[in-house]
């Protein structure tokens, strides 16, 4: 099985004078040329189909209809096989930027978390968040495709205020293990995958400042650390200069365990060239800042005879 895992910046169906359109690859906060949201577009789905993945986490989807949308009209004629399942369930961003997942193979279960609170789970919530009020600021979605359960999340921002962030970051970390572990009876030799943009900065300082650590510390294994450190980031920021590891394989042992060179590539071909530190080739019509795939590379591994 190869599976891989993309935050798709603002994939949005929009209807401008009675048609349908895809919303660009850019944050509707900060505004951008509109006339390169098709050219995004087709980056974006030209990425994916050059993955080849089996399976596809992806973030910052809008909604089921706009995953379809660009399924047929960008992905196919991109060239991608057919990803006969799509999902993408309604979560709590305010903007209603969605997970969603698009699977060649049959779809065994799906469990949404999306109303799930600190008191449901019986975690004590720290100063400044309310226990009553649905954790993740999406969602954790749990598909099952086969053997393997894909965990999906995109994980609170540090944006506007990083302190209060960390916080709410924390508990979704929390909140995702405590789930995993009601999930399985023995996490540690079931397989599962957590995928998606945790949204952790590299400038975070060591592990134990990380406010993901409660999934990172003896509870599953960190794939991207097969990557050697200079190639190990996803996510360049043009306003600080710099870049970060977003983007997360977290495996759970048995996985890890059973396949031990299993090793996630990151795919910056999608990434503007401001992102200078890629230095191979890039996809034909991706400019400088825009037009792009998306801000965050792709990453993709593969399970043989999973």
């Amino acid at each position: 099985m190869r599976v891989a895992t993309l935050n798709v910046q603002n994939l949005r169906l929009k209807t401008v004078d009675g048609q349908k359109k895809l919303h660009g690859a850019w944050d509707a906060d900060a505004p951008e040329d509109e006339r390169l949201d098709p050219i995004d577009r087709r980056l974006t789905a030209e990425l994916l189909a050059e993955l080849d993945a089996d399976v596809v986490a992806l973030q910052e989807v809008f909604d089921l209809q706009t995953l379809d949308y660009f399924h047929r009209e960008y992905l196919q004629p991109a060239g991608a096989g057919l990803y006969e399942h799509r999902i993408c369930l309604p979560g709590n961003d305010g903007r209603g930027l969605n997970v969603a997942i698009m699977s060649r193979r049959r779809v065994a279960s799906v469990e949404s978390h999306v109303a799930v609170t600190l008191a449901d789970l019986d975690i004590v919530a720290p100063d400044g968040i309310d226990p009553e009020r649905p954790i993740f600021r999406r969602d954790c979605l749990m598909v099952t495709i086969g053997q393997l359960t894909c965990v999906i999340c995109h994980f609170k921002s540090p944006y506007p205020n990083a302190d209060k962030a960390w916080k709410i970051r924390r508990m979704e970390a929390v909140a995702t293990r405590r789930l995993i572990e009601q999930k399985f009876r023995m996490p540690q030799s079931d397989l599962w995958i957590i995928l998606g943009d945790l949204n952790e900065p590299r400038s975070s300082g060591p592990k134990v400042d990380r406010a993901i650590a409660p999934l990172e510390t003896e509870f599953s294994v960190d794939l991207m650390m097969r990557i050697p450190e200079a190639d190990r980031w996803t996510y360049y920021d043009p306003h600080s200069d710099l870049y970060h590891c977003p983007d997360a394989m977290l495996a759970s042992p048995a996985l890890a365990e059973e396949y031990p060179t299993s090793k996630p590539k990151v795919i910056c071909r999608g990434l503007g060239t401001e992102a200078s530190r890629f230095k191979g080739g890039r996809l034909r019509k991706v400019g400088g800042h825009r037009p792009h795939a998306s801000d965050h590379a792709a990453v993709v591994i593969e399970f043989p005879g999973l």
